[in-house]
């Protein structure tokens, strides 16, 4: 992420697909409240929201090092919720549709919408969502990054499809029914979506981070990734049996588990190369030794937050780890790829200047 007065603007292209995908999230529920009632609708958006501050405030907490653009994450969020909401929907069943001209009966058909059809074509069109942003690629400096947006495009999908999800239930059998859905969807697996999509991510954001000729590999190797797992939940749901759901829910566990190691990694990785970059600053005075020994452990950078709140600096200490965060990304990304000497500079100049006025205080 670049410094404030030197960051990208805001593309037409962007704001647009925001407005476009929540004002179709919107008319999404408005179907919803008017074909399940307000009882009803309620209760379902009621127990698909529950759950949402805390996965929001999960999946943010992985960009707390270097925290990406709002606008950026509310177009991935409002982009799972509405375009691929709608379009999944549409999709979907134009092709359970093609199956059944093609002679298909009913459950086979069911079958492969549920198991191929909406893994297909729901991982695509969320994973659209981090391609849209490929023109933005300033903004993806590591898989983190992939994974963040990834995530929030996931819970965007998720929160109005469990609304359908629990609606269903609850129009066939009630409340208690509505709550057992929620149970599976809200409580057991609310990550699915993110955990799915997640793969896209890091494939895309590896492809944008590397240099080596094969690294859009990455892309369809996510994709299809995204896909097994979505299909492989779907599948084992299908089945009934527990055992079977138990399995799968271990596979996609382990995708989990794969996220945080690689965020964990990564994070420890950028506070590391602190230590190479950032003492080459100190003639400047806006960075000393003991700066440096603060910025580059994890730890470290948390106790000075805790002491900077404590004595009422806590936004002047946040500002300062987080332009010297965004300079050593800024050098990171010259190594990578070649960067314009004078946009450098320019960059390079302007965290140096946000340290020196949060210095002062």
């Amino acid at each position: 992420m670049t410094a404030p007065s030197l960051a990208q603007r805001p593309s037409k292209a962007l704001l647009v697909g925001l407005v476009v995908s929540g004002v179709l999230a919107l008319v999404v529920l408005a179907i919803m409240l008017y074909s399940g009632g307000p009882i009803g609708f309620g209760l379902s958006a009621l127990l698909a929201v529950a759950p949402l501050p805390v996965l929001l405030a999960a999946v943010l907490s992985l960009d707390r090092l270097e925290p990406e653009p709002k606008l950026h994450l509310a177009f991935a969020f409002a982009w799972g919720a509405g375009v691929a909401i709608v379009l999944g929907v549409a999709l979907t069943v134009a092709g359970q549709e093609l199956f059944l001209r093609a002679g298909y009966g009913t459950a086979a058909v069911e079958y492969i919408g549920t198991v191929v059809l909406a893994p297909v074509v729901e991982e695509a069109l969320k994973g659209s969502a981090l391609l849209l942003l490929l023109r933005r690629r300033m903004e993806i400096d590591g898989l983190t990054d992939g994974i963040v947006y990834a995530s929030m495009a996931g819970l965007g999908f998720a929160a109005v499809e469990n609304v359908g999800y629990y609606l269903l239930s609850y129009d066939q059998d009630g409340i208690s029914a509505a709550v057992q859905v929620f149970v599976v969807r809200g409580l057991i697996d609310p990550l699915g979506h993110p955990i799915y999509t997640s793969m896209i991510g890091l494939g895309v954001a590896y492809a944008l981070t590397h240099t080596n000729t094969a690294r859009y590999a990455a892309i369809p190797l996510g994709y299809a990734a995204a896909v097994f797992l979505h299909g492989l939940w779907n599948g084992a749901a299908s089945t009934g049996s527990l055992g079977v759901l138990g399995a799968a829910y271990l596979v996609i566990m382990g995708a989990l588990v794969l996220l945080v190691i690689v965020t964990v990694l990564e994070r420890r990785q950028l506070v590391a190369r602190m230590g190479h970059y950032l003492p080459a600053y100190e003639a400047t005075g806006v960075i000393t030794a003991a700066d440096v020994q603060m910025l580059t452990t994890l730890p470290a950078r948390k106790a000075a937050r805790q002491w900077a709140r404590r004595v009422g600096l806590g936004r002047a200490m946040s500002d300062y780890q987080q332009a010297a965060t965004e300079l050593t990304i800024l050098h990171v990304r010259a190594e990578r790829q070649a960067v314009d000497p004078l946009r450098f500079q320019l960059e390079r100049d302007e965290h140096l200047r946000t340290m020196a006025r949060a210095r002062r205080w």
